[in-house]
C-alpha cells in the first residue's frame, strides 16, 4: 500500500456509474482488520459501500475477488456481500461492494443455517472442474484451468503446484515425498467420484460471519469448481466450525465414508500454500501430513 492520499473523487464517480444513480461521499471509515489491504466504509445519503484499497498490482486479485463474489452470489443460497465496481486511479486499485453489518459472535442457529446453505451450495454443479479465469488464494496464484478430470486438476493444479513453489522457495525436502504422494493419488479416490460443486475455496472461520439479522455472511473467496470435500476439510483448519455446522450439513447431504482420510489431502493444499507465503514454520507440519497420507496408501 502507497502512501499517496486515495482518489475518493473518482471512485465515487465509479460508483455512480454502476449504480445508476449519483453518489456523493458524505462520511468515511476505516475499518480495522485485515493485513493485505486497507478497507473503508463510505457513506453517502443512504447508500453504504464496503471499499478495499491496495496499490495498483492488486487489481488483479480484487477482478478476481469481484468474479468470485459474484459467482457464490449468483444462486442466492448464502449471503455474500455483492461487488458494484472496481479499477484503478492514478494511485491505487480498489474494489467497491455491499457494506453489510457484521457480527463475528456466530449463534448456533446461523451455524446450522450455514451448515445446511452450504450443503445446498454445493449442489450448484457446472462441469468441468476448476473455473472460467484463475484467481488467488491469498496472494498466491490459484490456477483453474478445465479440467474434466478430478484426481488429475488436483495433481497438477492444486497440490502439484505448491511442491513446485515449495521448491522454488528452498524447501527441497517435500519433493521426494511429495512426488511420491503425486503419482498415487488416485489410490485415495476409488470408487469415489467426486462431483463438481460450487466452491468458496478458501472457508475458514475468518472468512465468515453473520449479519445483524442472523444470517450467514461468507467473504474473501477463492472460488473454483471442485470436490465439496475440499470445502469442508479446509472449515477444519484454523480453529474449526462448531459441531452444529457439520451435523446439520450432514443431514443435509452426507459425506462419503472416506472424507475421513481425503479431508487430510485436501488440508495438505492449505499448508502447503501457507508454507509458500509464511515460511518454515509450516514445514514440518507439512512433512508429517504427507508422511501420514503416504501410510494411508
Amino acid at each position: 500500500m502507497n502512501d499517496h492520499p486515495v482518489d475518493w473523487q473518482t471512485i465515487a464517480r465509479h460508483i455512480s456509474q454502476a449504480n445508476g444513480s449519483h453518489f456523493q461521499m458524505d462520511t468515511l471509515y476505516n475499518i480495522v482488520g485485515g493485513t493485505t489491504n486497507t478497507a473503508y466504509r463510505l457513506e453517502g445519503g443512504n447508500q453504504n459501500y464496503f471499499v478495499k484499497i491496495n496499490c495498483h498490482p492488486h487489481f488483479e486479485f480484487f477482478a478476481a475477488e469481484a468474479a468470485g463474489l459474484a459467482e457464490l452470489g449468483q444462486p442466492a443460497v448464502i449471503k455474500v456481500p455483492l461487488p458494484l465496481c472496481w479499477g484503478t486511479t492514478e494511485q491505487h486499485a480498489y474494489l467497491v461492494m455491499e457494506y453489510i453489518t457484521l457480527k463475528t459472535d456466530i449463534t448456533t442457529s446461523a451455524s446450522i443455517l450455514l451448515g445446511q446453505q452450504l450443503a445446498v451450495m454445493h449442489q450448484v454443479s457446472k462441469v468441468p472442474f476448476g473455473w472460467y479465469r484463475n484467481n488467488y488464494l491469498g496472494l498466491t496464484l490459484q490456477k483453474n484451468n478445465l479440467e474434466e478430470n478430478w484426481v488429475e486438476f488436483w495433481r497438477h493444479q492444486r497440490l502439484g503446484y505448491q511442491l513446485q513453489l515449495a521448491s522454488r522457495n528452498g524447501y527441497s525436502s517435500l519433493q521426494t515425498i511429495g512426488e511420491r504422494l503425486l503419482a498415487d493419488l488416485h489410490g485415495f479416490f476409488g470408487h469415489y467420484q467426486p462431483h463438481s460443486s460450487l466452491l468458496h475455496g478458501d472457508l475458514w472461520s475468518g472468512n465468515y460471519a453473520q449479519d445483524m439479522q442472523g444470517q450467514p455472511v461468507i467473504f474473501d473467496p477463492a472460488v473454483y469448481y471442485g470436490d465439496r470435500e475440499t470445502d469442508l476439510a479446509m472449515t477444519e483448519l484454523f480453529g474449526g466450525f462448531p459441531r452444529s455446522f457439520y451435523e446439520a450439513y450432514q443431514e443435509r447431504w452426507p459425506l462419503d465414508p472416506g472424507y475421513s482420510i481425503r479431508k487430510n489431502l485436501y488440508k495438505l493444499y492449505h499448508v502447503l500454500n501457507h508454507l509458500n507465503l509464511f515460511g518454515g514454520n509450516y514445514l514440518k507440519q507439512a512433512e508429517k501430513m504427507i508422511a501420514s497420507l503416504l501410510s494411508e496408501l
